[in-house]
């Protein structure tokens, strides 16, 4: 047991660095406090990932700038690998990944747009 919590440690500090190149600490924490009443605003079902998904995810980030998404699917591996093609087609920075939900943030390039 101690080698399968140690392992799960290691892959949080990696995620946590890849975040924080793109993000300091204090807007990660303003932004997962932002986060907490949000409800999901795309479900990703049986059907997995596919463009028309991403394509909704990609609208909700425009429009709010910060969303949370849940993933069905019970292997966590595959629900990260789904996270990580999210953010890499959207170019989005994960936030917060807690069971099936995880909540995605993309700063709206238009100067002036309020969220």
């Amino acid at each position: 047991m101690r080698t399968k919590s140690t392992k799960s440690v290691k892959t949080k500090k990696k995620q946590k660095i890849c975040v924080t190149l793109a993000l300091s600490s204090v807007q990660m924490r303003e932004l997962k406090e932002k986060s907490q009443l949000l409800k999901p605003v795309v479900i990703i079902g049986n059907a997995g990932l596919t463009s028309a998904v991403l394509q909704e995810i990609d609208r909700a980030l425009y429009d709010h700038e910060l969303i949370k998404i849940r993933i069905a699917g019970e292997d966590s591996e595959e629900r990260n690998k789904i996270t990580k093609n999210i953010c890499a087609t959207t170019q989005a920075v994960p936030i917060q990944n807690i069971g099936h939900v995880v909540t995605v943030y993309r700063k709206n390039v238009e100067e002036g747009f309020a969220s």
